[in-house]
């Protein structure tokens, strides 16, 4: 056991104002996010926190992340997309992800009825790792629109953290521009997001 996660606990991940307070929706999750603690820890993963939050290591290598958000809390997967997934419980977190799949939860008896398959899919993603498959990334599948193209151009700075960005977040901000049928929207959306772009932030990172 990491005390970096007993504190997280207590204060969550003290990434937004809400932290440390009563508010915090780790205090909404708190019975679930102990009972996936325990159960985590009865694999052979390595306890730490990452970006707030609990990540579980095998060999120095990322494989879960214990996480919660406001209607439920859920096990992260770093390379979900390569698990069998035999009873059909992961999800994406997000239309543009690639690698990672969760599991979600809303309430202490879910987690318990699923123990046993929550440590089977942990098992499966740890002889994942030890094989040493990779995710297979597309790099860029869906078209960047005309107005993402122009900003690039206009700012060479942008464009180089732009690319800097991992395949996935880079997708993700594509299809966020993508989405208007406005011109001018598409322009507000990438306008709003530069400053996040430039620190190397993806477009969901600050609500994970």
């Amino acid at each position: 056991m990491n005390t970096k996660v007993d504190e997280f606990l207590v204060n969550g991940c003290m990434r937004c104002k809400l932290g440390a307070t009563p508010d915090c929706k780790v205090n909404s999750w708190k019975e679930e996010i102990l009972l996936l603690r325990k159960i985590v820890l009865k694999s052979e993963l390595t306890e730490d926190l990452k970006w707030g939050f609990p990540c579980y290591t095998f060999n120095n290598k990322n494989i879960m992340l214990l996480s919660v958000f406001k209607e439920y809390c859920a096990i992260g997967f770093f390379k979900g997309s390569l698990l069998t997934d035999p009873k059909k419980i992961l999800v994406k977190q997000g239309e543009s992800s690639q690698a990672s799949r969760i599991l979600k939860f809303t309430d202490v008896k879910i987690i318990k009825e699923n123990k046993n398959n929550i440590l089977s899919y942990i098992r499966e993603a740890i002889e994942i790792e030890k094989s040493g498959k990779k995710v297979i990334f597309k790099k860029n599948p869906e078209q960047a629109p005309d107005e993402l193209i122009q900003k690039f151009k206009e700012s060479p700075e942008f464009k180089k953290a732009f690319f800097a960005l991992t395949p996935g977040r880079q997708r993700g901000y594509i299809i966020h521009f993508s989405q208007p049928k406005q011109s001018q929207t598409r322009i507000s959306r990438i306008d709003k997001c530069t400053k996040q772009i430039l620190a190397g932030i993806g477009l969901t990172d600050k609500y994970s």
